[in-house]
């Protein structure tokens, strides 16, 4: 088990002390690093003391250490899974042979651009959620979203460090621009479009790390099949962390849920927001528009480079190696959608090509999973009503569905029936200043806010009125 280093600068298991070449080029992009957070990462939070959670090793325990932190003083760091003897690649052209340790340099703009990409969602993450602690519903919420700032940071580390220590140069500047882009920026924006919407309310936090953060479990996923083992090694472990980033959105979006049932119940109308309460045809239409926000994230569904990175051995697919085929593709088909005679339709073409639609299938198929948890609590509570997530083809951008419009059932409709209808499906401006008119703070320990229902158990065995953030 490879511990972490805690006695370095940097804290590391990568033996970063004995390549002081690399271990002085990253130590000097870490105070751009830090200025980066001070002026980006979670607002007026510097001096809070926050129960954060730090890694110590790479195992399950050594990675759920618990302690009392202030957030500059988090020990961001290095972190790969342990190093797997005699590991082959796993499909495309090179399956069989041994994995990678140093970048092939005829795949080394393709591999690059992979790192780079996933790179650069992480900081974006920390700068859309910015304001979000001045709103918190309980410190136990507030706890969580801090937990999840300082781990998208680390996962910026992460892939500098690759950057740094495999591609050169043009690594170490491609980790310079990471910290000159900024999501929403309008000169130099976030690579990923959903990565530069804000958000400024807590339900679309719930939401972001639902939607958005189960893309990251799909697309790590993938590229811890990668040929190019340090890549893999390095997404290992930060699908450990994602894990938690997801289950603070499932409890999250659940906890909505459960509270909007006890205000229907108490008050027998499904239209709580007199009371408070987030009704359920709004958290639909939140669902709606960041499920298909995400679908996008995916990219086309016939895809030349998606095949090229899977034949190349650089990114395979969702647990490549529980797919029951030759992990080559050859001749094989897949089903995606296209337009014809103004329907959805399905055609069979070569799997190879269609890479991405089979990843964006696999991650609507999860999705569906927290969607039918919610609706057996409407169900069990007697509620009549059934949350869903839209049709493919609804609210896209990129792909066979960005240039027609359909409704949430994917039923083709003509640009006046959209302008006519699509404030009843995605959020209008006043739902939005609706929702984040319940935004108020409670900072009270062991309180939580009126729309959403508290936690229903603490963390790492404290209680939920344990007070996980200090103020001072």
């Amino acid at each position: 088990m490879t511990k972490v280093d805690y006695s370095q600068t940097i804290p590391n298991n990568v033996n970063l002390s004995d390549d002081r070449r690399l271990q002085r080029a990253l130590e000097a992009w870490q105070p751009a690093f830090l200025n980066w957070w001070d002026e980006m990462g979670p607002a007026e939070s510097s001096n809070y003391e926050i129960f954060l959670r730090t890694a110590i090793d790479v195992s399950a325990k050594g990675w759920a250490h618990f302690d009392m932190v202030k957030m500059p003083e988090y020990r961001w760091g290095i972190f790969l899974g342990d190093k797997e003897e005699n590991r082959k690649i796993g499909f495309g052209a090179h399956k069989g042979e041994d994995v990678w340790q140093e970048v092939p340099g005829e795949y080394r703009a393709e591999l690059r651009r992979l790192i780079v990409t996933q790179g650069d969602t992480e900081p974006a993450s920390v700068e859309q959620q910015r304001i979000l602690g001045r709103t918190c519903p309980s410190l136990y919420d507030l706890r969580s979203l801090f937990q999840i700032n300082v781990e998208e940071g680390r996962h910026l580390w992460a892939m500098v460090y690759l950057l740094h220590a495999y591609f050169g140069r043009d690594g170490r500047e491609e980790a310079e621009e990471m910290l000159m882009r900024h999501s929403g920026d309008e000169d130099k924006p976030r690579i990923l479009e959903a990565f530069n919407v804000p958000t400024t309310d807590w339900l679309s936090f719930f939401m972001f790390t639902y939607f958005q953060d189960r893309d990251g479990k799909f697309q790590l996923s993938s590229l811890a099949e990668s040929g190019f083992d340090p890549l893999s090694r390095t997404c290992n472990f930060m699908l450990t962390e994602e894990a938690h980033h997801m289950f603070v959105g499932d409890s999250g979006v659940g906890r909505v849920v459960q509270r909007s049932i006890e205000l229907i119940k108490e008050n027998d109308t499904l239209d709580i927001r007199q009371f408070g309460g987030i009704d359920l045809a709004t958290l639909q239409k939140w669902i709606n528009f960041h499920f298909s926000i995400c679908l996008d994230l995916f990219g086309q569904e016939k895809s030349t480079n998606a095949a090229n990175f899977y034949n190349m051995g650089l990114k395979g697919r969702f647990q490549e190696m529980k797919i029951d085929d030759d992990h080559k593709l050859d001749g094989e088909v897949y089903r995606v959608p296209e337009i014809r005679d103004n329907k959805v339709i399905f055609s069979e073409v070569g799997a190879l090509t269609s890479i991405n639609e089979r990843l964006r299938n696999d991650y609507r198929d999860d999705c569906q999973k927290g969607i039918d948890r919610w609706n057996k609590m409407l169900t069990k509570a007697g509620i009549d009503f059934q949350i869903k997530l839209p049709h493919s083809a609804f609210h896209r951008n990129i792909g066979t569905f960005a240039d027609i419009n359909a409704d949430i059932n994917g039923n083709l409709i003509s640009k006046s029936e959209w302008d006519k209808n699509v404030d009843n499906w995605i959020p209008t401006a006043a739902d939005r200043a609706f929702v984040e008119s319940l935004m108020v703070p409670v900072l009270e320990v062991g309180k939580t806010a009126g729309w959403i229902s508290p936690p229903a158990r603490g963390i790492q065995g404290m209680d939920t009125d344990f007070e996980y953030v200090k103020f001072h």
